[in-house]
């Protein structure tokens, strides 16, 4: 899956945001079978040859924005982890999961064109690209899991994998509600204010911090 293509890179930076732009858009509005290159270069205004020299074909397009998307969500996690070195593990839960929620609503398209992996078995390379996600989201997890446990924020018996998937699944399933009509079980959190998002994610961060259980026993 490539990430680099110093051909594209190397043209004006302008022309480059537009493309990537155009075909974010296209994917995230009809998909990958159903995209046009055609509509793309047509509201371009460039020569359909052009993408072919770029990406050498529609999914080698689709890759390339696909690794940018990876890219653009690395950079606020990343920054995330340096900030809250050292806070409680929820804590910083609760900073991935609205910083989720705005990279969600900077980048509509990109986070359709993700909802359209997770629920199309026909898009191409699949697999690959919804392994690389959750191998990337499990990756940072993992991290700060570790040094939740390492500063004894967590139960000793805990399962650090376990806790990983809980997690990871956890806020994926509150994202989508916030971008997806008839997901959020009657929260309201489908265009949800800020405000109603950070109540109802404090609301479920507690639950995960003190369990469902009405007992103290883990035997």
């Amino acid at each position: 899956m490539p990430t680099k293509n110093t051909t594209f890179e190397n043209i004006d930076p302008e022309k480059r945001q537009r493309i990537m732009t155009e075909a974010t858009r296209e994917f995230a509005d009809h998909g990958f079978h159903q995209a046009s290159v055609n509509r793309m270069v047509n509201r371009l205004g460039i020569a359909k040859g052009s993408l072919f020299k770029y990406f050498g074909n529609k999914q080698g397009l689709l890759e390339y924005v696909f690794g940018h998307a990876v890219s653009m969500l690395k950079a606020p996690l990343k920054q995330i982890r340096m900030e809250t070195q050292g806070d409680e593990l929820f804590t910083r839960i609760r900073r991935i999961t609205l910083a989720g929620a705005d990279f969600i609503e900077a980048h509509p398209h990109i986070y359709r064109i993700y909802l359209k992996m997770l629920f199309q078995e026909n898009f191409p390379m699949r697999e690959q690209f919804l392994k690389k996600i959750r191998a990337t989201s499990a990756k940072f997890l993992h991290s700060i899991v570790r040094e939740a446990m390492e500063a004894g924020q967590l139960r000793t018996d805990v399962d650090p994998d376990m806790a990983v998937y809980l997690l990871d699944t956890t806020v994926d399933r509150f994202l989508q509600s916030v971008a997806v009509p008839f997901l959020d079980g009657d929260l309201n959190l489908h265009g949800a204010d800020r405000t109603t998002i950070e109540t109802r994610l404090d609301s479920m961060l507690d639950l995960l911090r003190g369990g469902l259980s009405g007992t103290v026993s883990h035997d």
